[in-house]
């Protein structure tokens, strides 16, 4: 039997490629930089130290531009003082600030009706 009040899962705000692309450059040990050609052709990446426990040397990873460039024009991504060189420029990446949410909501103003005047004693005339 079906509720009528039965809850639906809230659509994801993105999806697990955009999740996995803020997860690395929320990571503070993990400086992730976006370089623009001189062409105008866009890579981000970020350097990956060696993993002694595999025994991994360190590489340079890309991140997918696609979702880079999704979640920069949706505010979501922010790129620092530009690096200039004669064939490149490149950005320092980073998540945008967003404000934070009250804990407590403000109430709404009150407005009070306006006083009445006060009453003037006025001379009876004889």
């Amino acid at each position: 039997m079906y509720s009528r009040f039965a809850t639906r899962p809230a659509p994801a705000p993105f999806d697990a490629a955009d999740a996995e692309v803020l997860r690395v450059v929320s990571d503070v040990r993990t400086p992730v930089f976006v370089t623009v050609q001189a062409s105008g052709r866009r890579r981000y990446g970020y350097w990956r130290p060696c993993d002694p426990g595999t025994n991994r040397p360190g590489c340079y990873v890309a991140l997918p531009t696609a979702v880079c460039d999704k979640l920069y024009a949706a505010g979501r991504l922010t790129l620092g003082e530009p690096l200039v060189d004669p064939g490149k420029t490149t950005y320092r990446v980073r998540l945008a600030r967003t404000p934070a949410t009250p804990t407590r909501t403000q109430a709404a103003p009150v407005h009070l009706p306006a006083q009445p005047p006060r009453a003037v004693a006025q001379a009876l005339a004889a």
